[in-house]
């Protein structure tokens, strides 16, 4: 665990190896948008310099103010303890205005949403280069049944592997795409030097030119943003490569973006074509003995990119889970590579979406038209919340964070114009991206509720109950260690259905009673604890503060406890047959669990009402606390308890003589 903890540190610190790590990580998603982003752009448009030189330029000023200013330079220094993306955010600003945790769903639902569509349009873009060898372009076409089904089959390959985790072939990420780089830069080279005129694109006055002049010139940012569709991954795996990692591979990154649309600027302006048809300029770019290689390659990368959009899906959900924005899943770690995470009813979910997406464009080009909406109202989140991060954290001064809000502000709301048209394209996404919403504010707020309705009392007013009920011996042993989780911040207050449980309804007789507070630390790995003693060895809270991060794995965070407490002496066997040493640990440990349902006595607003009717819906279909906790069932009780939040406090109930 040490060598991993430390390794992943070395790979924060600027090093080859860090560098590796990064592209193989970082940069799948907007690494391989050159296979489709400047053909959206030309579309069916007749071919013109203006179209060519201005297209190329907004991409090389999207990716400047988009990627490299907003999200590399400015956004990365916003990281939670080494960690980023939007929950990360969410945690360093939530203090400090009560409606933060809006963007911080709209944003984490729209790039949940975009996730099914990121992998089909990267797979196909790749899988319908084939088309371009003589012996298969009678064979793979796009849009028929066997370009769909191999784009199906890669896609399905990929979920199904998910279960096994990605650290067998992890290693290999780096590698392959500084392959992909290398290979996109060579590529577009080649074609510059044939026509070098091409670099003047990097004249903002073209693509100006373009946005005002040129016919429906402004709708075409649309396509253009196709091109920075992967920023928000530069920050939300900040955790797994670091700052200086991400910033210094950028700038090799965005160069061979750069050079590879030049390039495919230089080509199209060389051939004098009149229109682009069927070919796709990235792999015109190639000469034919390499094509099948290129494929291989693109291919691979594409892979990499959807690989890395399912495992930062994965990553957002359990920090949702963590935060009470999403019900409790089953979440497993299927190896030991720290932050490595696998949920297996999303991975079907994205699945299902995927390949949904897939059968329903059939191939990439009829995608773009509804790629990117969901992302750019993603990035607007961001930009809301990093407004309040650099005026209330970073305390800049006020006109330095206006002139940046208004740089971000144009452009994004250009961009989010322009991807507004794209919303008939891809309506049916809009019941997905809602439905997403809705579960995380209904849990949110649902959680608010019943949190602000618990019914705290005073611990000291029941420790003398419970050492008689303790040294009571007519009453049948119930536990050794009866241990219960509370809500409760304060160590001198606990539920009411706690202490109900213990001495009202059954008598629970216990050696010691445990009370369990988790608090989650913005620190997204933190894992400490402290103690209690409300009675000595009688009555004991214990508080643990763990990151969002960290999966609460109650059972044994609890038994290292008693471990630590017995080996110092706060802690004594109350049993000649317990075992409370670190190596051998036997002991009879039960744990109670309230489980809550909407008692029918409730008076409830109607907005309370749909809430709670909506949230226990959910709830159905949600992990057990049991299992969210990492409890046995052998040592576990569920005790079912109604859920008082506005009781009826009038009946018109008489009572009538009988004659």
């Amino acid at each position: 665990m040490k060598t991993e903890l430390h390794s992943s540190k070395n790979l924060h610190r600027l090093s080859a190896a860090g560098l590796l790590v990064t592209l193989g990580i970082i940069y799948g998603d907007i690494g391989t948008s050159p296979l489709y982003v400047f053909r959206s752009i030309i579309g069916d448009r007749p071919i013109s310099e203006e179209l060519v030189y201005g297209g190329i330029s907004c991409i090389i000023w999207t990716l400047t103010l988009q990627t490299t200013f907003k999200y590399v330079l400015l956004t990365l220094q916003a990281d939670n303890k080494g960690e980023g993306g939007i929950f990360s955010l969410f945690a360093l600003v939530r203090r400090y205005a009560k409606w933060l945790y809006m963007p911080a769903i709209i944003g984490a639902a729209t790039l949940l949403a975009d996730g099914i569509i990121t992998p089909p349009i990267s797979v196909a873009s790749a899988v319908e280069g084939l088309n371009g060898i003589h012996s298969l372009q009678n064979t793979i076409i796009p849009g028929n049944g066997i370009t769909i089904g191999i784009v199906v089959g890669i896609i399905s390959l990929l979920f199904f592997f998910q279960r096994f985790g990605t650290k067998v072939v992890g290693f290999a990420f780096g590698p392959i795409m500084l392959v992909w780089f290398s290979m996109i830069l060579i590529l577009g080279a080649t074609q510059i030097i044939q026509f070098p005129n091409i670099i003047k694109a990097i004249n903002p006055y073209y693509g100006i030119k373009l946005l005002v002049e040129y016919p429906h010139g402004f709708w075409l940012l649309g396509a253009v943003f196709l091109c920075t569709t992967g920023a928000e991954a530069l920050y939300s795996d900040l955790g797994h490569c670091g700052k200086q990692n991400i910033q210094a591979s950028w700038a090799f990154v965005k160069t061979a973006l750069i050079i590879n649309y030049m390039g495919q600027g230089a080509w199209l302006l060389l051939q004098q074509k009149t229109s682009l048809g069927n070919v796709n300029p990235f792999y015109a770019l190639m000469p034919h003995w390499f094509l099948l290689i290129g494929i291989i390659i693109a291919t691979l990368a594409t892979i990499i990119a959807s690989q890395a959009l399912i495992s930062g899906s994965f990553t957002l959900i359990s920090e949702a889970i963590s935060m009470n924005f999403w019900p409790r899943v089953t979440v497993k770690y299927p190896t030991n590579v720290k932050g490595q995470i696998y949920i297996p009813s999303l991975n079907w979910v994205l699945w299902l979406g995927c390949v949904g997406m897939m059968l329903y464009f059939k191939d990439s080009s009829a995608m773009e038209a509804a790629y990117g909406f969901s992302i750019v109202i993603a990035m607007l989140m961001t930009t809301g919340l990093m407004f309040v991060f650099m005026y209330r954290i970073k305390k800049w001064n006020n006109w330095v964070i206006a002139f940046i809000m208004t740089i971000f502000l144009i452009v994004e709301i250009s961009f989010f114009i322009t991807n507004v048209a794209k919303i008939k394209q891809r309506w049916m996404f809009l019941f997905f991206e809602f439905g997403l919403m809705f579960i995380m504010f209904v849990w949110h707020k649902a959680r608010k509720i019943t949190n602000s309705y618990l019914q705290f009392i005073k611990t000291k007013d029941y420790l003398q109950a419970l050492q008689k009920l303790s040294a009571d011996k007519e009453i049948p042993k119930y536990a050794t260690h009866l241990v219960y989780l509370t809500k409760a911040n304060s160590d001198g207050d606990i539920e009411k259905r706690i202490i109900d449980s213990i001495l009202n309804r059954k008598p629970k007789r216990a050696d010691v009673y445990w009370f369990i507070h988790i608090d989650r630390a913005d620190n997204p790995y933190e894992m400490a604890y402290s103690v209690v003693n409300l009675l000595p060895e009688k009555v004991i809270k214990v508080n643990f503060k763990l990151g969002f991060r960290i999966q609460p794995r109650i059972n044994l965070l609890v038994k290292m406890v008693m471990q630590e407490m017995r080996k110092n002496n706060e802690l004594c066997c109350s049993n000649q047959y317990e075992d409370l040493d670190v190596i051998n640990f036997h002991t009879d440990i039960t744990y109670v669990i309230l489980e809550t349902f909407l008692s029918v006595e409730n008076e409830l607003s109607v907005k309370e009402e749909f809430i709670m009717d909506a949230y226990f819906a959910i709830k159905q279909l949600a992990q057990s606390d049991q299992k969210a906790f990492g409890l046995d069932n052998a040592t576990t009780v569920i005790e079912r308890v109604p859920l008082l939040i506005s009781p009826k406090t009038y009946l018109p109930l008489k009572r009538i003589s009988i004659a």
